[in-house]
């Protein structure tokens, strides 16, 4: 299996068993495979990034906060993964002059925090690719962010909950959005 190094004020989810639930089912419903390029963002210290990248060509992982981008890179390095490319920017802004921000994605990855990915949910629509995998922590702000992404020709193909935090009224989300 991965090992994930983190410190104590690093984000991870709190679930350990639930959490490999959810990378599994990630691993499941984008069928990642040698010829994909995939973007992972809000990728953290690299959760989804490290399962993605064992099957991957290139994993472009991106993370606002720059601790965790170091802590992300030295992960992929731990677990002997060569292809991960890890980035510092702050995914709210635009992004078109970003090293990163190219056209040959075929499938993104985002876990964007409580307040969603309304500006991202923009600019990853752009990069046209057949796979979208959003992991949600808040139904809100992924309705919001869902209804660009139907609007701009992608259809929602699955979706599920995840109870991570039992007995209490937030639900983890994955959807998966396909090009139509």
């Amino acid at each position: 299996g991965l090992r994930l190094q983190f410190s104590p004020d690093d984000f991870i989810q709190v679930n350990a068993g639930l959490n490999q639930q959810m990378v599994n089912q990630a691993l499941d419903w984008l069928q990642v495979n040698a010829d994909d390029t995939v973007l992972d963002l809000y990728a953290g210290i690299g959760n989804f990034t490290l399962a993605l990248a064992q099957r991957a060509k290139t994993v472009r992982a991106v993370e606002g906060v720059a601790k965790m981008v170091q802590q992300l890179a030295t992960n992929a390095k731990l677990n002997g993964l060569s292809n991960v490319e890890a980035y510092q920017a702050d995914l709210h802004l635009s992004w078109p002059k970003a090293s990163w921000n190219t056209p040959e994605y075929t499938k993104v990855l985002l876990d964007p925090a409580r307040a969603g990915a309304a500006g991202a949910t923009e600019q990853i629509i752009k990069l046209k690719p057949a796979q979208i995998l959003y992991v949600s922590c808040n139904a809100a702000t992924f309705a919001r962010d869902a209804k660009i992404l139907l609007q701009s020709g992608y259809r929602l193909h699955k979706i599920s909950g995840v109870d991570m935090f039992t007995h209490t009224n937030h639900l983890e989300l994955m959807a998966l959005f396909s090009r139509s």
